[in-house]
């Protein structure tokens, strides 16, 4: 009677922001697609009913309101599990989606690490600009993972993928702190003569 994720209930969300700023359907949209909506048509979406979730959406509707749009939220179920089922198998596919991203991306960070090992400049300023790539993916990452609520499989490759990249900066750190260590000459314990 249940599918293997057991009966989820949901948010319907359905909201015009006609009779609002222009503005408001942009940040509608940009919030609906950070929580990782699952759209069914234009205006109308489904969220899991978890608890930061529901907060954040029934905040989104008050603004939506005070800005002149209108809005509802209702908590539904999924009778039919094969109907369940491949709802979680849509949401999956959105984040496989997004994981897939990082996982086109996360090769040209290694490659650039590669490429600057190979010329020999490895350097302060090189791995600066290399952990800010990392962080991003860790950051880029973190926001998937935040909305990948039934475990999306692709989510392993492209932590790995990060991983990756992660390893590669420290041994390029490291070369980096080495190849600065060569460059400064030996401090001489030696007094000079008067």
């Amino acid at each position: 009677m249940t599918s293997t994720v057991g009966r989820v209930p949901l948010l319907l969300v359905s909201i015009s922001s006609a009779g609002g700023p222009d503005s408001l359907r942009v940040a509608v949209w940009r919030k609906l697609r950070s929580l990782g909506a699952l759209y069914l048509q234009q205006s109308v979406c489904l969220l899991p009913a978890r608890d930061p979730v529901e907060r954040q959406v029934r905040r989104l509707l008050a603004r939506v309101h005070t800005d002149g749009g209108t809005g509802q939220v209702l908590r539904i179920e999924i009778a039919d599990p094969a109907e369940q089922a491949a709802l979680v198998e849509q949401f999956n596919a959105a984040r496989d989606s997004e994981y897939a991203e990082v996982l086109e991306r996360t090769p040209a960070m290694l490659q650039e690490i590669a490429t600057e090992t190979a010329r020999g400049r490895a350097t302060y300023a090189e791995v600066e600009e290399s952990e800010a790539d990392l962080e991003r993916f860790r950051s880029w990452l973190a926001k998937i993972s935040d909305r990948d609520y039934f475990g999306a499989p692709g989510r392993a490759a492209a932590e790995a993928a990060v991983a990756e990249c992660a390893e590669a900066l420290a041994a390029f750190e490291a070369a980096a702190l080495n190849a600065e260590a060569r460059e400064i000459a030996p401090i001489s314990n030696d007094v000079p003569a008067r």
